[in-house]
């Protein structure tokens, strides 16, 4: 059953809670861009891709890409409350033989189509799914994936981006993060990226620009692509990076630092609020 936008607030609340705990827990990883993309995860997995927790390899379910792999956690925390796996396997993340490694790992972990983190490759894999699935006339069945804006710097997006639209993927529904932000800093200033909605367009793909963290837009968005036709649907989601955590938010020091004892208490008391 799908969930209201309150319902999904809910939702990501309790996963930004779980994501900052394993962390800390961990004492490595990357907090600032699952925090900003966590709401988009919570709103694909339970109130848009059909799944199953019980069969994870089912053949007409719908697949996601995380193609910035490092925002792992929150994956790992969406599948979890999904039932992929205990919620106890949460604190693993990153421990030897744990089966939540450092970036998605698709033999490793349930629920995972494909090993990503080599930033710019996720976008290609989740063509050649949306492909396969044409192939197997698999009408009902759809790709999502996300990648990050400092990402779309790598030139490898670009050719996917040709790609998608020349075979007229319309099966494909592809967020980018925009946050902002990236390990050096601001993405404007390493290289800058925009404008992304005119190029996302210029290459043939239907696209659509929301703020990130509201539901009912990410939800109104969805409902769009699914009803695009012919090409792509690319979804520019205007993020904070370290959303949901004040002395976290629009700082790329947050990107790969686990918060410590004392600001994980801090963190946990703002969201808790």
């Amino acid at each position: 059953m799908k969930k209201t936008a309150e319902e999904l607030k809910q939702l990501a609340n309790t996963a930004r809670r779980e994501i900052l705990i394993m962390l800390n827990k961990a004492g490595s990883g990357h907090p600032g861009g699952s925090l900003s993309s966590i709401d988009i995860l919570i709103t694909l997995y339970f109130s848009e891709m059909k799944v199953d927790a019980s069969n994870p390899s089912w053949s007409d379910r719908d697949r996601f890409v995380l193609s910035k792999g490092h925002c792992a956690p929150a994956l790992y925390t969406v599948l979890a409350m999904k039932g992929f796996f205990g919620m106890e396997e949460l604190p693993t993340l990153r421990a030897f033989g744990a089966i939540l490694r450092g970036h998605p790992i698709s033999y490793a972990t349930p629920g995972v189509e494909v090993c990503t983190g080599s930033l710019g490759q996720g976008l290609s894999q989740a063509n050649g799914i949306a492909l396969g699935l044409n192939l197997d006339k698999k009408e009902n069945t759809r790709v999502y994936a996300v990648v990050g804006d400092g990402e779309c710097q790598e030139g490898m997006i670009w050719e996917a981006a040709m790609t998608a639209s020349h075979r007229n993927l319309d099966n494909l529904c592809l967020f980018i993060d925009q946050n902002g932000l990236q390990i050096d800093g601001f993405v404007k200033d390493v290289k800058r990226v925009d404008p992304l909605v005119e190029k996302w367009k210029s290459f043939g793909w239907h696209t659509i620009e929301i703020n990130g963290h509201s539901f009912d837009e990410i939800l109104s968005a969805l409902d769009e692509a699914r009803s695009t036709k012919g090409k792509p649907t690319a979804i520019i989601a205007n993020t904070v990076k370290g959303k949901g955590v004040s002395f976290m938010e629009n700082k790329a020091s947050w990107h790969g630092v686990a918060p410590n004892n004392e600001e994980l208490e801090r963190a946990l008391a703002e969201l808790a609020a």
